[in-house]
């Protein structure tokens, strides 16, 4: 062995920077080349050389495997010897340590070829392992970030599910530790920004700039093109529109302002308000900007009305009610599938919630008119404070949903929402009404109809524009066009529970 070298390793003779090799090694520093692989592939041809960077349990990193002293490799990793030179066997060695970012352990360079290290060869090496330690100290760091970014992201989609679910309070114990003041508040906006999904993760980073960081920023976990965005501020719904508007393709819809308990509202609002901003100039809409059903309605009615189609769920434990709303209300806005990435659950539980859902309200789900009256009682439950939930309803006349469907304005928005319909000579409304009628099944739509089922989807495809509701994925949007033909009449009143038996909304009745 020709012998062990202390210190630093740093301080060697200069090199010549315009040397060939000087200018081939600066080149791996640049952003498009650097990677530790190909650094240690250039180092082999450059002295002719069998090259391998290997960590202190042995793991190789780059380059090839090169049988080297593990008393020696250990000597270097722990920082005792900074680099050795010796001849073994007619090979000439040189090791060089590779410091690497805390808590990691150096690496160590170790270069082996016949002929002996003369002062050009023994530059390459040192000036080499210097490029690596650099390298490889940029990608640890980067990979250290993008853990910390990855755990942040985790963090941001768990306190989401917390609120969809109601449980504010350990969503704000969890904020508090590494965003504080961001859920310090009563109410708050969502927002859904829609865009190509190899462009999300860039989206995201803008959001979370635009807002100032002072929003709670999730890439969705149902849909790969959307970010969820909630926001107590005002100024971030300002912020995400200027964002918008200089990114063509981009979608953003808007939630109306809610308590952080009615999140998962929140998030169907702006859900459907995505639906309308792709037929907006300026790509972006609000739900509160369309006329809802529910605020046409008498308040009293609804809340009466309310509370008896929701009272079998009145007798469960305070968690296991509102867990099974909160599921049953996305359930209704998304498939079963969406809705368990959305709540961190498996599709097997939300299917679950659901049917015991169904079972407890005695009623189907399947019909879509079903579902509309139900979406509805669930978002009325939702605005409704504690005290005026569950009694108060008792000795009175049941509500029927007829009723409450029968109000002037209500039936005014009704007929101007279906008369856009009117004009089109395909008879647009018609096929609507009869593919609602079969719980949106275009087969069944098209054997009652007597037309292609491919037909049936490019009517209710084509009156999408017109209504600006979507109807084809359902959730919000197709519930109030069902509720505008169950007001004009076009569609029967659904079988409703918590009615007397033999009353018309009884699922008993007739």
């Amino acid at each position: 062995m020709a012998g062990r070298e202390r210190g630093t390793g740093r301080n060697g003779p200069a090199v010549d920077g315009d040397a060939p090799w000087a200018r081939e090694l600066l080149e791996h520093l640049r952003p498009a080349g650097r990677d530790v692989r190909r650094v240690a592939e250039w180092l082999a041809g450059a002295v002719n050389a069998a090259v391998g960077l290997r960590d202190a349990a042995g793991r190789l990193l780059a380059g090839e495997r090169v049988p080297v002293d593990a008393a020696l490799i250990a000597d270097l990793t722990s920082g005792r010897v900074a680099s050795a030179a010796w001849e073994d066997g007619g090979r000439h060695l040189r090791l060089v340590g590779v410091a690497r970012a805390y808590p990691e352990t150096a690496a160590v360079l170790v270069v082996s070829r016949e002929a002996p290290f003369d002062r050009r060869a023994a530059d390459i090496v040192t000036h080499t392992a210097q490029v690596l330690e650099l390298l490889v100290a940029g990608a640890e760091s980067a990979a250290a970030g993008q853990r910390l970014r990855r755990a942040a992201s985790d963090l941001r989609l768990a306190i989401l599910q917390l609120l969809m679910v109601e449980d504010t309070v350990s969503a704000r114990r969890v904020a508090a530790g590494l965003w504080p003041g961001l859920l310090d508040t009563d109410t708050a906006c969502v927002y859904v920004v829609e865009t190509d999904p190899a462009d999300r993760d860039g989206l995201a980073e803008e959001c979370l700039a635009a807002t100032g960081e002072r929003a709670l920023v999730v890439r969705c976990p149902a849909v790969d093109g959307h970010v969820i965005v909630l926001s107590p501020r005002e100024a971030a719904g300002d912020a995400l529109r200027d964002l918008v508007g200089r990114r063509p393709g981009v979608y953003l819809g808007g939630s109306a302002r809610q308590s952080l308990a009615r999140t998962a509202i929140a998030y169907g609002q702006a859900v459907s308000a995505l639906a309308i901003a792709r037929f907006r100039p300026g790509n972006a809409a609000v739900y509160a900007e369309r006329t809802r059903p529910e605020v046409l309605m008498d308040p009293a009615s609804l809340r009466d009305w309310t509370a008896q189609v929701l009272r079998p769920l009145d007798a469960l434990p305070h968690h296991t009610r509102a867990e099974l709303l909160a599921t049953a209300r996305l359930g209704l806005e998304f498939t079963a599938v969406s809705t368990a990435k959305i709540l961190g659950v498996s599709r097997n539980t939300v299917r679950a919630r659901m049917d015991r859902v169904e079972t407890l309200l005695g009623t189907d789900l399947s019909d879509l008119t079903v579902r509309a009256a139900v979406h509805l009682a669930l978002n009325a439950e939702a605005g409704l404070t504690p005290c005026a939930v569950g009694g108060g309803t008792a000795g009175r006349v049941p509500v029927r949903l007829a009723e409450l469907l029968a109000g002037r304005p209500l039936r005014t928005w009704a007929g101007d929402l279906l008369g856009r319909l009117d004009p089109d000579t395909r008879d647009l409304r018609g096929t609507l009404r009869t593919w609602i009628a079969v719980g949106g099944n275009a087969e069944r739509a098209a054997q009652r109809l007597g037309v292609h089922a491919q037909t049936v989807r490019e009517h209710v495809r084509s009156a999408e524009p017109v209504l600006e509701h979507e109807l084809l994925a359902g959730g919000s949007d197709l519930y109030e066009v069902v509720l505008a033909h169950l007001a004009v009449g076009d569609l029967a009143d659904p079988p409703l529970p918590g009615t007397k038996a033999g009353h018309p909304d009884s699922p008993v009745h007739g």
